[in-house]
């Protein structure tokens, strides 16, 4: 491998972290409107809210993939490899997101609320003052444990022709017939990656320690 396979690589991991960063900045607010939305038991909503997170939960992010990029143009809708897979990708961490937003807010211990209820605070402002702030403390983990998944369902965006770090490699090993270290070199940039956002977990932990949150 010479110095230019090496950044090629690299330009799909810029790929891939944008990819996963796009897709988390708009799936983990969303998956808590959606758990905002099962908790409270909107009705009818509550059900589409259901049937979208079983479904998407239950499809292979390449298969998500392949589905919105070749069957949406039977509807009228063509997207763009990019769009195509920023929406599948958002798609998919939006379902987990939810479960994970949801389980924090069944455990939330509803005396609380009735407390808040009987001093006077109005929903948004129990929401905003009591609720939030600790579910998003014991969602942390699992927010994160999601990050990490997402960077790691990228490859599956390769089927559409989008080079991440994976089908970058795949280029460089069929160029240079030596297929094993574009792939060692990919499994160290994943590493790294993950790294990095294990140790900002362990960054929000400490600090919530420390300040008495948990």
């Amino acid at each position: 491998m010479n110095a230019y396979d090496y950044y090629s690589i690299l330009q799909g991991a810029i790929f891939t972290v944008s990819l996963s960063i796009v897709s988390l900045v708009i799936g983990v607010p969303l998956g808590l409107g959606f758990a905002l939305i099962r908790w409270a038991k909107v009705p009818f909503f509550k059900d589409l809210v259901q049937a979208y997170v079983n479904v998407i939960r239950s499809c292979p992010t390449v298969t998500l993939v392949l589905l919105i990029y070749y069957a949406l143009p039977e509807f009228g809708v063509s997207l763009n490899p990019l769009p195509a897979a920023v929406l599948a990708l958002t798609l998919s961490t939006t379902a987990f997101n939810c479960e994970i937003w949801r389980s924090a807010l069944v455990e939330f211990p509803k005396d609380q609320l009735d407390a808040a209820h009987a001093l006077g605070l109005n929903r948004l402002m129990r929401m905003r003052l009591i609720v939030f702030p600790q579910i998003w403390r014991s969602s942390l983990p699992g927010i994160f444990n999601e990050i990490t998944l997402q960077i790691k369902s990228t490859p599956a965006v390769a089927v559409i022709g989008i080079v991440e770090i994976t089908r970058a490699a795949l280029r460089v090993g069929s160029n240079t017939y030596e297929p094993l270290p574009p792939f060692i070199f990919a499994l160290l940039i994943y590493s790294s990656i993950v790294f990095v956002f294990l140790k900002l977990q362990k960054y929000f932990e400490i600090q919530m320690k420390e300040k008495g949150y948990i």
